[in-house]
Parts: structure tokens; sequence; C-alpha cells
């Protein structure tokens, strides 16, 4: 299976806690440079969201700007069958799959529907296992090891 990066995001470490859109974002053992969560978790540092989980929203009537649901990475095709341990290359990175994303109230605050009809559909977390990398809006996304 492949695919393409759509949109990349960071979130800064300020009080409103902004997101902002990027071209490309570099990537190391640590997570993603400049990201809040930078060196925090290694088992959390980078969220990768589908697409599907905006379509699947859209379709119950909940229209999500891309970057609500808390992503760095946004891309086309949905990895949300991966388990912990599998491999998900993006551009020259290499990306281990370590958990599904957990819910959290943040999406009750963007809609009370959401943190249900988005249980299992919400991302995955990954951490960096091969990298000091830029990933860039267009780069292929392959699913390595399934």
């Amino acid at each position: 299976m492949t695919g393409t990066v759509l949109e990349l995001f960071i979130t800064h470490d300020n009080e409103e806690k902004t997101r902002e859109s990027l071209q490309s974002v570099t990537v190391d053992s640590f997570g993603i440079l400049q990201d809040k969560f930078y060196g925090k978790n290694d088992m959390r540092s980078i969220l990768i969201t589908s697409q599907d989980s905006y379509k699947l929203s859209q379709n119950k009537g909940i229209h999500l700007k891309t970057g609500s649901l808390g992503e760095n990475i946004l891309i086309d095709i949905n990895p949300y069958s991966l388990n912990p341990g599998d491999i998900i290359k993006i551009g020259a990175a290499e990306l281990q799959i370590t958990q599904n994303c957990t819910l959290c109230k943040g999406l009750s605050t963007l809609n009370t529907k959401l943190p249900k009809l988005l249980k299992n559909d919400r991302g995955i977390f990954a951490k960096v296992i091969k990298g000091n990398y830029e990933i860039s809006l267009g780069d292929k996304v392959e699913i390595l090891s399934h």
C-alpha cells in the first residue's frame, strides 16, 4: 500500500498551543523538531492521521478543518489497520507504529459526537526509527511491514 503526504503540522509550545501548517518538517529519534511534543515521549512523538477520518466526520455532518484532530502528518491512505511494531516509510524516514491514538477531551470541544465516531479512526502514533530526515508535502508513504 502506498500513498502521499497531504499536510504537515506542528503545535507550538505557547499558551495558545497554536498549530502551524508547514511545507516540510524534520524528524529524528525525538520526534518532529519544533513541535511541542518533541522529546517528551517517543511512543507518542508523531501522530499520523488519514484523510478518511475527516471524510468519516464529514459524512456525519461534522465539518473539520484539517489539522484539528491534532495530527502531525495527514496522509491519503488509511493506516489504522497497522499494529504496534509495523513500519511505515514517509519520504526517507522510517517510523514504527507504537499505538492507536487514544481519545482525548479535545475532540469533544470540536463536537460531542467525535470521540465515539472516531474511536478507532482518529490516528496512529509512531516513533522515528530511521531518521534525521525532512518529510515534505507530496512525499511517498509506504507500508514496509504489516
